[in-house]
């Protein structure tokens, strides 16, 4: 049986591509037409690839490892969290932080002290400080919690990244890569496939698509670890289909707000 339907993908709006122009012909085996200078992507394309990724994920899952979900668009965020969570995965729904994976010692000294933070203030050691210091390391408990919150549990490195957005989490990708880490992502017209292991070609800025996709690979951890995926009628009952405008400016079909331009920061602070 299928774990996704035509229907659904019709319904979430996956198929509409970037501007023509915009395009990336890497691209080309995954588009169907294009229609008003907008790329039409093949939905059967993207309901095999959906597939493929689906059953690779479901056997990594199935032999012990764990995946990491990453998506900071803050339309998607509540969705990463929520699903890896059901999923038992980890997760990161914030600004990427460089050298996540590929330093991955230094980010545990941090996830470490995020630990005994909380530990601090449920013991209670916190109401001997006086009240600035507590206001500070509060300040700093939470900015760990933001960033890191999604991975304190990760004690090893996973072995898979799921990426809403490969072009956006750019660095992301490349340390993935650089370990050996199966990527798989959400590819639009615009991105180059070959930064992804496993590509599932839809539209990244149809929020309800994109959520469709992040609760499909949950549930292929879920299947993974045991457990019973959610059926269809659970993810449209969490999200109802919304009447769409077409006449919106600077959108795209099934685009929730105006695409901004994204700008990948090459030094990534640290915190």
């Amino acid at each position: 049986m299928a774990v996704v339907t035509t229907k659904q993908l019709l319904e979430s709006g996956v198929y509409f591509g970037h501007a023509t122009r915009k395009w990336n012909p890497k691209m080309k085996p995954y588009i169907f037409t294009s229609r008003n200078g907008i790329h039409i992507i093949n939905l059967k394309k993207t309901s095999e690839e959906i597939e493929k990724a689906y059953q690779e994920l479901l056997n990594i899952i199935t032999s012990g490892g764990k995946a990491l979900f990453l998506g900071t668009k803050k339309q998607i965020q509540s969705a990463i969290r929520e699903e890896a969570q059901r999923s038992q995965q980890y997760y990161v729904d914030h600004r990427w932080l460089g050298g996540t994976l590929t330093n991955f010692k230094t980010i545990l000294k941090r996830i470490e002290l995020l630990h005994l933070l909380h530990k601090q203030e449920e013991e209670g050691l916190w109401k001997k400080l006086p009240k600035k210091e507590v206001v500070q390391l509060k300040r700093k408990r939470d900015k760990l919690e933001k960033f890191l919150g999604g991975i304190k549990d990760m004690k090893d490195l996973p072995q898979a990244i799921f990426v809403v957005d490969p072009e956006k989490e750019s660095i992301a990708v490349a340390e993935a890569r650089k370990l050996g880490i199966k990527v798989f992502g959400i590819v639009d017209t615009n991105c180059d496939p070959d930064l992804v292991d496993y590509i599932i070609p839809a539209n990244d800025d149809a929020i309800r698509g994109v959520k469709l996709i992040i609760w499909l690979m949950a549930n292929a951890c879920v299947e993974g670890t045991g457990g019973v995926a959610e059926k269809a009628e659970t993810f449209d009952a969490k999200n109802p289909l919304k009447p769409q405008n077409y006449n919106a400016p600077n959108k795209r079909p099934y685009q929730d707000s105006p695409r901004k331009p994204s700008y990948q920061n090459q030094n990534q602070n640290q915190i």
